[in-house]
């Protein structure tokens, strides 16, 4: 092997283990937050994309846990600035920790990926670009990839809280 390649590789590995270091400390966090609001939850962490990923999921159905999501994920919202705001309190390092509860995210996920391809097909075939509703950062990183994936280029527009994505024709 190269040096290169090893000081690359080991680059891998410390940015691994600074992402679940990120994990723990968001988890520690949420068990706590969990203790004061008397709620169950079970926490899964994960790297994924290049951040730390933390869930909180419940056996109990997550009937409880919608507290926690509340209505369009705003409080799901509030608590990940929390949590990344404990995780920078912890290591000094600004985080791109993604929180989700009770699957929340993932299938909103996957209600966007539909929405983003629904809007590129619309664009290919009328050849006009489609503007799609104000979004959250990560209601739009969702939608940019599905527009990606459908081979078109999108872009966001207009200022937070009424960014929106904007899917532009071939």
């Amino acid at each position: 092997m190269t040096e290169g390649t090893t000081s690359a590789a080991a680059e891998g590995a410390d940015a691994l283990t600074r992402l679940e270091q990120e994990g723990e400390i968001a988890a520690d966090y949420l068990e706590g937050l969990l203790d004061i609001a008397d709620l169950d939850g079970d926490i899964d962490m994960d790297v994924e994309a290049d951040r730390a990923s933390v869930s909180i999921i419940s056996d109990a159905g997550s009937r409880e846990l919608q507290k926690l999501v509340g209505r369009d994920g705003e409080v799901l919202e509030a608590l990940q600035e929390l949590t990344r705001l404990a995780v920078h309190r912890e290591t000094g390092d600004r985080s791109r920790l993604m929180l989700d509860i009770a699957g929340y995210r993932a299938k909103k996920r996957t209600e966007l990926s539909e929405l983003g391809a629904k809007a590129a097909a619309e664009a290919k075939s009328s050849g006009e670009p489609v503007k799609m509703k104000p979004m959250s950062p990560f209601e739009r990183k969702v939608v940019h990839d599905a527009v990606k994936a459908a081979g078109l280029r999108s872009e966001s527009e207009g200022e937070e809280p009424q960014r929106f994505v904007v899917v532009l024709p071939a």
